[in-house]
């Protein structure tokens, strides 16, 4: 059985302040819940004070973001090496990045060969854009940037991956969940492609793009969907931890 995830990625929001008020508020309610793996992603600057306040819970920690090198004059980049002692988890090729920041397949599998190097968890994102979508193009686009991110690698263990069709994050308008699972079907079958049925079947695959406690039952209860990489919702306690709760109740 596949454990669900639900990973809240903060984004450029919260101070240390207001991240510490967030944690405080939301880990009581998180511990209560079972049968759920949590991961939250504040900036960077956020935490080590996060890895403290979260110690002895049951939530995990992750990064938005790494940079391929190890060390060496990149001013204002993150190091996977900086990373590995502070968090597990680290989100790689978000639609954000590769939109505002220039990021090809080519970086991103860069960067993957760099997480998995200091044994950091990975969860590669992948999405189309709405008019690739309305193209027809879906299937192309998802599973070509699957193929390119991770051309080159032997089977990552710590992977997980994540649907993100760039036209529904932060935009209020969600993907149903049939289509979601559709897609996310597919993301599966190129996996299988690459690293065999088996390992297909035990990788996790979540849906990101406006999920919120009003529609995430719709998607985890869809077979192929592990959980969800939560935006908005996730600097919000009722929220997370109701999306939590619900997807609990469901997987």
């Amino acid at each position: 059985m596949r454990v669900p995830l639900i990973v809240g990625n903060w984004k450029m929001h919260t101070t240390i302040g207001e991240a510490r008020q967030l944690v405080n508020e939301m880990r009581l309610g998180l511990d209560k819940i079972e049968g759920v793996e949590k991961v939250i992603c504040p900036p960077f600057v956020s935490l080590a004070v996060v890895k403290e306040l979260i110690k002895g819970s049951s939530i995990k920690l992750g990064a938005q973001n790494l940079y391929f090198a190890e060390k060496g004059a990149y001013t204002g980049e993150v190091s996977p090496l900086m990373l590995a002692d502070l968090c597990e988890f680290v989100i790689i090729g978000h639609s954000e990045r590769r939109q505002y920041f220039g990021e090809t397949d080519s970086i991103v599998n860069n960067k993957l060969r760099a997480a998995f190097k200091v044994g950091l968890k990975t969860i590669l994102c992948v999405g189309e854009r709405l008019e690739e979508n309305e193209a027809g193009k879906t299937k192309e686009v998802v599973t070509g940037q699957l193929k390119s991110s991770l051309a080159g690698l032997d089977y990552p263990q710590d992977l997980v991956l994540a649907y993100e069709p760039i036209w529904a994050i932060g935009t209020g308008r969600a993907a149903t969940g049939s289509k979601a699972n559709e897609t996310v079907s597919l993301i599966r079958q190129q996996f299988a492609e690459s690293y065999g049925k088996e390992n297909a079947r035990e990788v996790r695959i979540l849906y990101g793009g406006s999920v919120t406690t009003d529609n995430i039952v719709e998607f985890v209860e869809q077979s192929e969907i592990d959980g969800a990489l939560v935006g908005g919702a996730s600097l919000r306690t009722d929220q997370f931890v109701g999306i939590v709760k619900q997807t609990s109740e469901i997987k």
